[in-house]
């Protein structure tokens, strides 16, 4: 016997980048990251923001936490600088790592906002699969581990990560000057 029923549909997609995350569950990489992302800056001067901000690491962790950010494609090196015999690397981050939670109270201004501009979206998904059908089917074959996964969203993933890179292209970017 059924004793409740609901109707239960997407409302979202939630985008996990393993390497991101990987890169940054550990607090001080996703402060790093933050920091990184107002301005370029060395080991030494994040080193003294992050002491700033309480927390106790030997600049050579901090370190490895910058290079665990490079590793992941987050951030980069910005400028070499000349000092004291020696070459300082000045880093800047190239990936802005967005988690924040939507207070429930606007939760019907953003469907509403959603459904508006939802045709376009759909039209703009289209227009992409018309277009790099092949080459998003290549891309998501190349990242499923077998072909039983291939019910993964693996198509879905990449085509959040084709708009939010246009997204960022169209109004990150500008914001920041880069």
């Amino acid at each position: 016997m059924v004793e409740f029923t609901s109707d239960v549909a997407i409302e979202d997609v939630a985008i996990r980048d393993t390497n991101v995350s990987s890169a940054v569950d550990e607090p001080v990489r996703a402060t790093i990251l933050d920091m990184l992302a107002d301005a370029e800056h060395s080991v030494a001067e994040i080193d003294a923001e992050l002491e700033a901000r309480g927390y106790d690491r030997t600049r050579n962790t901090v370190r490895h936490h910058v290079n665990e950010l490079r590793d992941a494609n987050l951030v980069e090196v910005a400028r070499l600088e000349e000092r004291s015999g020696g070459t300082e690397k000045y880093y800047r981050a190239n990936t802005i790592v967005l988690s924040y939670a939507v207070p429930e109270s606007a939760r019907d201004d953003l469907e509403e906002m959603a459904d508006s501009i939802a045709p376009e979206v759909a039209a703009i998904v289209a227009d992409l699969e018309a277009e790099y059908g092949e080459t998003i089917d290549r891309i998501a074959a190349e990242m499923a581990p077998c072909e039983h996964c291939r019910d993964q969203k693996y198509e879905t993933y990449l085509l959040s990560t084709i708009l939010r890179r246009a997204f960022v292209t169209g109004t990150v970017r500008d914001d920041t000057g880069a």
